[in-house]
């Protein structure tokens, strides 16, 4: 899996102009029409390592409108891989965009009630799986783990401009984590949460121990997670919609627009002093805007 280095893209804005900040977005959503974004990078070493252990399935998890169902079930496709989409929750018909996309590429879909799926990752579960569907390369939830992670550090090396400040969406923990460990102490990360609670700090400081990195340069933002996975207010719609258009690259109220209203506040607030320059990471994900009719 290769693909050319995605653009960075500088944005005009009056609001940015006045406090005399500068802001850069690396367009990831530009990577692949399918397996787009940070999704690319998480899966590009994990394929290449299912493929080398002789491994025809793939088996992950996601909810019914994950990114990463989504492009796990494209990659399957068009690297040869059957694929197994355990998905949280019960079946339900007709089969939203995501689903109905990664049933058409192929992948079965199986189903399991919250309480059974938060137990996804214990041995009980996995082989309980492994007696239905054989044997398989298991990918975890958001396709995050230390190869994901590897994926991830090669955004960095095609920023070839200076920064004080690398952002992107956090869901999983995996993207920033790389980021984080591609610069290598490096300028400063911002991670902002799109998920409602404090607990991902200790997820990526667990993700890069378990690396065997450490580094004191980075922070997970969770002010603007609006509600938590997912969940959106209409004050996050019209931002999205007036920077879509204003500057005509699309977002998803799930990631990377609830991202690019955090980082706006914090330089109308005087967060980021004039003279700081932001390069936001676009982490793709736009299948998921189909789920909220735009």
């Amino acid at each position: 899996m290769e693909s050319l280095p995605t653009p960075i893209i500088q944005i005009h804005d009056p609001r940015l102009a006045k406090k005399g900040v500068e802001l850069l977005i690396k367009r990831e959503d530009l990577n692949h029409p399918v397996i787009s974004g940070n999704k690319w990078r998480k899966l590009k070493y994990n394929l290449e390592e299912a493929k080398k252990l002789g491994h025809n399935w793939l088996l992950t998890f996601g909810g019914a409108y994950s990114n990463h169902i989504y492009a796990t079930a494209g990659a399957g496709k068009e690297f040869g891989f059957e694929t197994i989409g355990v998905i949280r929750g019960e079946e339900h018909l007709p089969l939203n965009p995501t689903l109905s996309f990664a049933k058409t590429a192929g992948m079965q879909l199986h189903y399991i009630d919250r309480t059974s799926y938060r137990r996804k990752s214990e041995s009980d579960t996995i082989k309980l799986l492994k007696q239905q569907y054989g044997d398989f390369y298991l990918i975890p939830e958001g396709g995050t783990n230390e190869l994901a992670i590897r994926g991830c550090e090669e955004i960095v090396t095609e920023i070839d401009t200076d920064f004080d400040y690398l952002c992107c969406p956090v869901g999983t923990g995996g993207t920033v984590a790389g980021l984080i460990s591609g610069l290598q102490g490096r300028s400063n990360v911002i991670g902002f949460s799109s998920l409602k609670g404090d607990f991902l700090q200790k997820e990526v400081a667990l993700l890069l121990k378990q690396s065997g990195k450490h580094f004191a340069n980075w922070s997970i933002n969770t002010d603007y997670h609006f509600g938590g996975y997912a969940k959106t207010k209409p004050g996050l719609i019209d931002f999205m919609k007036n920077f879509e258009q204003q500057h005509h690259i699309p977002l998803d109220p799930v990631y990377t627009a609830k991202m690019l209203f955090g980082i706006y506040e914090l330089i109308e607030t005087g967060v980021f002093p004039a003279g700081t320059r932001i390069v936001a990471v676009h982490t793709g994900g736009l299948q998921g805007r189909k789920g909220f009719g735009l």
